[in-house]
């Protein structure tokens, strides 16, 4: 399929066949994908949490107003931000590019120096947001890229994340969750699955400007 046949063919999963599970092919694409993605600066402040494991899906449930799919999906993606936010990513990252391009400190150190100026004028709930939007660019990336490898998903924002956090203990790592994406294969029963996709034309959701 081209891309836009991929797109139709992609709809938000209401029941996942419980009994399909990805391969460790299909999950190594959608991890390389999240860490091929967009971010601001080239930081990579968000972090990918993977989850296959049915009795933790399960007690996920409950915190996920009760949507099944959780427990059903083969795995569970949940997307992360820091929970506070310092410059040490600043500094790994210019290290980074260093490392692998080469470049001199004098060529690095000015864009470094106005991104840690920059950085510590926020607050850190300026900061949470920042890296949420992040998250979100993460998230239209991974469904593109399933629809790509014809994989079910169900984005969600409907979960309660502090009860995450705590059962995938995320705060000893700094973490808090802020997306939820459940992945497998659409059930035969999935009263979504034949329906027609939904959605205006494109002439009214584009604009030109010439």
């Amino acid at each position: 399929m081209n891309i836009i046949e991929s797109l139709e063919w992609r709809y938000a999963v209401k029941k996942f066949d419980e009994n399909k599970y990805l391969t460790e092919k299909q999950i190594d694409i959608l991890k390389n994908a999240f860490n091929l993605t967009a971010t601001s600066y080239g930081l990579q402040t968000i972090k990918l949490v993977v989850i296959k494991n049915k009795e933790l899906q399960a007690k996920l449930v409950e915190h996920s107003w009760n949507q099944q799919q959780i427990a059903q999906a083969s795995h569970v993606f949940v997307l992360c931000v820091p929970k506070k936010y310092d410059t040490k990513n600043v500094d790994d990252y210019f290290n980074l590019v260093k490392k692998v391009r080469n470049t001199p400190d004098e060529i690095l150190n000015p864009f470094k120096d106005f991104l840690l100026s920059n950085l510590k004028q926020k607050t850190q709930e300026e900061l949470y947001i920042w890296n949420k939007n992040q998250a979100y660019i993460a998230l239209g990336n991974l469904l593109t890229t399933c629809a790509v490898e014809k994989i079910d998903s169900c984005p969600m924002e409907g979960f309660t994340p502090e009860k995450y956090d705590e059962i995938l203990d995320l705060e000893s790592k700094n973490l808090q969750s802020v997306l939820v994406l459940p992945l497998g294969f659409r059930s035969d029963d999935d009263y979504m699955k034949d329906l027609k996709k939904v959605r205006k034309q494109t002439s009214e959701t584009v604009l030109h400007i010439n």
